[in-house]
């Protein structure tokens, strides 16, 4: 997924921005960047806090949640739908490809408007994210399934 996805009016998800789109989301309104990633990650051009300077002087606000395969777990989950609804919106959320940010937008988005997980899949494969991890998918659906409103 190298493409921007719009998610909503308040959030977007994409793969990894570098230096020059950064200053871009800036320019395009976005108020906050939400970064996904660990630390050392493969192909980062950015370490997570270098990006947050840059993601600061560019004028927006900047959170960090470190999400891998295998530490994603229902409580970084919770912790970034405790924050989200505070941060200034568009959000522009991403990880490396796209994929960790759009499962978790996606879990928090469904669990707010009362979906079960097998249609937050099913939304989520309709808004074009392909989730080709079994376990990424299997979290999702148990997640939204055990947090239903």
């Amino acid at each position: 997924m190298a493409e921007k996805m719009k998610i909503n009016d308040q959030v977007t998800v994409g793969p990894q921005p570098s230096d020059d789109e950064i200053r871009q989301l800036g320019d395009q309104g976005f108020k906050t960047v939400v970064n996904f990633r660990t630390e050392g990650e493969d192909e980062q051009p950015l370490s997570p806090d270098a990006e947050g300077e840059k993601v600061k002087s560019a004028g927006m606000e900047y959170l960090h949640i470190p999400v891998s395969m295998k530490s994603m777990g229902p409580e970084l989950v919770d912790q970034f739908r405790a924050k989200y609804p505070n941060l200034p919106k568009p959000v522009f959320a991403h990880c490396k490809s796209g994929k960790r940010a759009g499962a978790m937008v996606m879990m928090h988005m469904a669990v707010e408007q009362g979906m079960s997980g097998e249609q937050t899949l099913q939304k989520a494969e309709e808004m074009g994210f392909e989730c080709d991890k079994p376990e990424l998918e299997q979290f999702v659906k148990n997640y939204v399934d055990n947090h239903a409103k």
